[in-house]
């Protein structure tokens, strides 16, 4: 008997799964492989894949979990400053998102199409409402989209930090078009996939009556193990890039605001900063005492492992973190803001402490480093929960048997224009 087949759309090529939404959507796929044949088509970003040979290796990696990867196609307007501004222009003019246009290309075009002549889908997955501009393109089957974060909500946290005015502006006047988006598509879905029940429920709000299922975000439980032998007394971690603007607000308002507390409550603290920089940024960093930025690290398990603890002092953001998951199946201590662990099973004081005013959070920094029996019990349940909630096989069985469930009683989606 044959399995079913499924047209999976991404917005990036999700290969290496080195970033949030790049390490969900690898794992939704192999989850997805042990049971669907996947046809999977693919955008390139620049600061992913920034040349010919890096899409190649992608693509070869990725057809290990998928049954047909197409050649990747780069986002056009990342290769031209006219086209970015074109783009921009545009949704000015026609008041759709810039998504919309950022996302039109011929090539994709013709390759979507290509693929739809020579296949015949029982399931369309697009991996972002970001890809919306297709969704007239694609078959009278079920289409299922998962929000990695509820994205008109989003736009409007980045937004309130956001200088000179006119950028603030138009940042909101494209979260208003974001939200007016999800009112009018994700209703007409089959299922709308959300990493968190606050996200659920911030969607149904917006668009009442679209169909919605929580499938959080997960984290591979037997390559995150916990290495307590190899923890530095003192030492704090942060992971994340931050050409991403959250963790870059993050990490700027620890600095500042926290990290000179820390050392004077705990004098050997020392802080590793694990994930890109921009050179300048790095430079700067670096020259904040006890402070190393390490850079892209090819395996994060070495500095998590060293860490007695780990930071998410995030302030803008939605979805959930990978960043938690991870440190938690390692058997981290974290120390988080409301915003930082939104939508997961933290709970604090059990298996994280939460605290968004700066004196409060260098001080819980500070009462992890010097109380062991705080730090273990942490630890400990930040290992169950993992084991319990997020492994991804217990992820992918959520996910597969939502989308078994659209095969079972299909409603093919209207086409949207």
């Amino acid at each position: 008997m044959s399995r079913p087949r499924l047209l999976v759309l991404t917005q990036s090529l999700p290969y290496p799964p080195q970033s949030g939404v790049a390490n969900r959507t690898f794992n939704v796929l192999r989850q997805l492989s042990l049971a669907y044949d996947i046809d999977l088509l693919a955008f390139a970003r620049v600061n992913h894949h920034p040349d010919e040979r890096a899409r190649a290796t992608a693509r070869e990696a990725l057809s290990r979990v998928a049954t047909h990867v197409a050649e990747p196609t780069p986002i056009p307007n990342e290769r031209s400053t006219t086209r970015r501004l074109w783009d921009h222009l545009r949704s000015l003019l026609h008041g759709r998102p810039y998504t919309y246009y950022e996302y039109d290309s011929d090539t994709f075009a013709l390759r979507l199409h290509t693929l739809l002549r020579t296949q015949t889908y029982d399931l369309v997955h697009l991996d972002s409402l970001d890809m919306h501009r297709w969704l007239a393109d694609l078959p009278r089957v079920p289409v299922a989209c998962t929000h990695h974060n509820l994205e008109s909500q989003l736009l409007r946290r980045y937004a309130a930090g956001l200088s000179p005015a006119i950028v603030r502006q138009y940042v909101r006047l494209q979260a208003r078009r974001l939200e007016r988006l999800e009112r009018d598509v994700c209703p007409r879905l089959d299922l709308n996939v959300m990493v968190s029940d606050i996200d659920a429920r911030g969607l149904a709000a917006i668009a009442p009556g679209a169909v919605t299922t929580v499938v959080p975000n997960g984290t591979d439980v037997d390559f995150f193990q916990p290495r307590g032998d190899k923890t530095v007394s003192g030492r704090v971690a942060f992971v994340g890039p931050t050409y991403s603007f959250p963790n870059r607000d993050a990490v700027e308002f620890f600095l500042d605001e926290m990290w000179p507390n820390v050392r004077r409550r705990t004098p050997h603290a020392s802080l590793h900063l694990v994930g890109r920089n921009a050179g300048a940024d790095a430079a700067r960093y670096g020259n904040v005492p006890d402070v190393t930025p390490l850079g892209h690290v090819a395996d994060i398990r070495d500095p998590l492992a060293q860490a007695s603890c780990c930071v998410v002092p995030i302030r803008i953001g939605g979805g959930t973190r990978l960043k938690i998951l991870d440190a938690w199946a390692m058997g981290k201590a974290i120390v988080s803001t409301s915003i930082g662990c939104e939508g997961l099973e933290a709970r604090d004081g059990e298996n994280i402490l939460i605290r968004d005013e700066p004196d409060a959070f260098a001080a819980a920094v500070s009462e992890v480093l010097r109380d062991d029996a705080l730090r273990m019990r942490l630890e400990q349940n930040a290992r169950r929960t993992a084991l319990d909630v997020y492994a991804w096989d217990r992820v992918g069985r959520r996910l597969r048997d939502a989308y078994d469930g659209l095969l079972v009683h299909p409603s093919p989606s209207v086409a949207v224009g």
